[in-house]
């Protein structure tokens, strides 16, 4: 077997998340599977671009393994933030599980968040191996739930405050918010968020915050929420879910038990509460008000 870092370049992209695919297939179909797979996600070019994103800035963090004849049997990409590391996939082709490959590649990333006091990690996969990945790692394991359903705006309250679209000028806000809730900001994240996705920024003598609306796909949702305040979260959910419109189907994830006021705004919304994987952290308590990205963290 050899590791070797992941390359920005459209067939590493598609490598990484060919491997990510065929171990989520056999894991819906064995109960098998990874230990951390990408989230669901039909398009395959959103992914690549975020792949490639990760392995320009973080090329220590991004590995692929490959077998004799050069064929890849998995993957692992993970990031690393002002202190703060953090494990976005972990994906071993099915024939492949049991021969160590995933070890030697969390290995290589964990290396890459060696000098970091923080780590995060969402586990979107119940399955066993999630749990022993993770504290493998050195990682505290937090329940998960998620909101599932379609949007009743006429059920939602009226945001309390201004709700704006937000762009590359926010940034500085962004990275503040990050800092006091993560203790670091996503920096360049930002960048290949708002190429996908669309920003909500509030702003106002209390605090701050922000939320990127996930538009396109089966199901819209949160892809990052942060905020300074239980209220102004609130407020950002409640205006993310109203964009998205009337019968939207939704899915929202990664909810610690901390995030009871983003259970409540699903709830007012008509959505469904479910329980699914683990936000895993090191060093660090549940951030809250605080919805994390599954790719960015």
């Amino acid at each position: 077997m050899l590791l070797r870092p992941v390359r920005d370049s459209s067939q590493d992209a598609e490598a990484v998340r060919s491997a990510a695919h065929a171990a989520r297939t056999a894991a819906d179909g064995t109960g098998g599977g990874p230990p951390l797979p990408l989230p669901a996600d039909p398009d395959a070019g959103r992914w690549h671009s975020h792949i490639r994103h990760l392995a320009r800035t973080d090329p220590g963090g991004c590995w692929l393994a490959e077998d004799a004849a050069g064929r890849t049997v998995g993957a692992a990409l993970s990031t690393r933030r002002e202190g703060t590391w953090g494990l976005s996939l972990l994906a071993v082709r099915p024939e492949a599980q049991g021969r160590g490959v995933g070890t030697a590649l969390l290995r290589r990333a964990m290396d890459h968040g060696r000098a970091c006091l923080r780590g995060i990690v969402c586990g979107g996969t119940p399955h066993p191996a999630a749990a022993r990945v993770c504290r493998r790692a050195g990682l505290e394991l937090h329940p998960a739930m998620r909101l599932t359903g379609t949007v009743s705006v006429k059920r939602l309250p009226v945001p309390d405050g201004v709700v704006a679209g937000g762009g590359p000028g926010d940034r500085d806000l962004m990275d503040s918010v990050d800092r006091r809730l993560r203790g670091g900001a996503h920096g360049p994240d930002h960048e290949e968020l708002l190429r996908h996705t669309r920003l909500l920024v509030t702003d106002d003598f209390t605090g701050s915050g922000y939320c990127y609306v996930r538009e396109e796909g089966a199901a819209g949702g949160v892809e990052l929420l942060a905020a300074t305040s239980r209220r102004l979260a609130t407020r950002l959910l409640t205006a993310a879910l109203g964009v998205l419109g009337e019968g939207r189907a939704v899915l929202v994830h990664s909810l610690t038990a901390e995030q009871q006021w983003a259970v409540d705004v699903g709830l007012a919304a008509g959505l469904e509460v479910g329980t699914a994987g683990y936000v895993c952290l090191r060093g660090m308590r549940p951030p809250t008000p605080y919805i994390p990205s599954a790719a960015f963290l």
